[in-house]
């Protein structure tokens, strides 16, 4: 079977610990049976191209271009919230409660548990400590004073979901692990003892301290290695309580399958969708914010209900958009479609029946952006034709 032969054992010693460890016996044959694995590969449900499109050559030019850096990454310190820990100490009123802690990773408290997906707290999404990209913020919390959580939950292998250091803490708790099929194999090499992972593939569904866990499907990709064997599947989640209905995106492009999704397990009182690191070199495997925007409405029956929290922007830089942009615009986006959306800090706790964080609090600290979604249309944030150097421009410190 194509791409089906795992390294020989010297190399195989030879790779660093971060790149983990490649399905193998039992683990690998449940890999081959599923229905969504074909070709020597796991498929998206829908076709989606997952490397850049367009020249290497003018990749690089753009990504290493000075005023493209400088866009990239905010101008002053990042603001986190300073009493994230005070407040979790407090039980959530409503009995849901959820808790950016910067990019994908967030702390769900759903009917008395608590879950945490895709937790990075690594200083780099990177196999190596010395190279590639650096956490623009601190974590808001300390993971060992964060306290015990029931489940941890992985969207996929990819170093910004699934993080080596991250994952060797949590490996000495009694936490247990929900992952796509064939990411168990990095857990277990990494110190998970394997009667605490459970590894679903798309639409199946666990049980974890009474809470339902089902893997749904996303138009992603996997691969942490130098060979991307696409042995190791990605997927969205629901967490379903006996109150409560929550769904994380991970990573996924835009794709009709989010209205299945909504129809066999929404309407959702939150859901937590990726809106940042899109890009036109990648259109198919990351959305934008008024992509991520539409899916939210898609699971939801077509119709604003519950409330979206953006994830996957903000903490790490992974594509060529100004930091503060996937905020901004999502921002746009939700007020435009009459949605309900909470903005919160990296570690403010906000509860989706309560009141939300919505003041946009990354604007003075961070650069000035072109505003595309806005010159679309002329129109400025306040609905008045846009002026200054170029329309669509705004100074998120406040000036045009």
């Amino acid at each position: 079977m194509t791409g089906s032969r795992p390294p020989r054992p010297r190399l195989r010693d030879m790779r660093p610990e971060a790149f983990g460890a490649d399905p193998s016996g039992a683990r690998l044959e449940r890999i081959r049976r599923s229905p969504n694995f074909a070709d020597g590969v796991f498929q998206n449900p829908v076709g989606a191209r997952t490397r850049p499109s367009g020249s290497m050559l003018e990749f690089a030019r753009v990504y290493f271009q000075r005023e493209s850096r400088i866009r990239r990454a905010p101008r002053e310190s990042i603001p986190v919230h300073p009493t994230t820990l005070a407040d979790l100490a407090k039980p959530p009123a409503t009995g849901l409660r959820l808790t950016w802690m910067g990019h994908s990773g967030v702390l769900a408290e759903i009917d008395g548990r608590r879950v945490l997906f895709d937790p990075v707290w690594g200083e780099r999404c990177s196999p190596f400590p010395f190279a590639g990209p650096k956490r623009l913020h601190p974590v808001p919390v300390p993971l060992a004073a964060l306290g015990p959580v029931d489940a941890v939950v992985i969207s996929h292998d990819h170093y910004d979901h699934l993080d080596l250091p991250t994952i060797k803490a949590l490996a000495g708790t009694d936490t247990v692990f929900a992952a796509p099929l064939g990411v168990g194999a990095h857990l277990e090499h990494w110190g998970v003892s394997a009667d605490r992972i459970r590894e679903l593939d798309w639409n199946e569904t666990t049980k974890i301290a009474g809470l339902a866990l089902t893997a749904t499907p996303a138009r992603h990709f996997c691969g942490r290695g130098l060979r991307n064997q696409q042995h190791t599947l990605w997927a969205s989640w629901v967490v379903a309580g006996d109150e409560h209905r929550i769904y994380h995106s991970g990573d996924t492009g835009y794709f009709p399958g989010f209205e299945d999704i909504g129809a066999e397990h929404g309407p959702f009182d939150a859901t937590m969708i990726q809106i940042g690191a899109y890009s036109e070199y990648w259109p198919d495997i990351h959305m934008t914010p008024e992509e991520g925007v539409r899916a939210h409405l898609d699971l939801q029956g077509g119709t604003p209900h519950g409330v979206l929290l953006p994830i996957h922007w903000g903490t790490f830089n992974l594509a060529f958009h100004p930091w503060a942009e996937p905020g901004e615009w999502t921002a746009d986006a939700a007020e435009a479609a009459g949605q309900r959306v909470a903005l919160p800090q990296p570690g403010r706790p906000f509860e989706p029946a309560g009141e939300l964080p919505t003041d946009r609090w990354w604007r003075p600290v961070s650069r000035q952006i072109a505003r595309p979604w806005r010159t679309a249309t002329g129109q400025d944030a306040e609905g008045a034709a846009p002026s200054g150097p170029r329309a669509g421009d705004l100074d998120l410190a406040g000036e045009r």
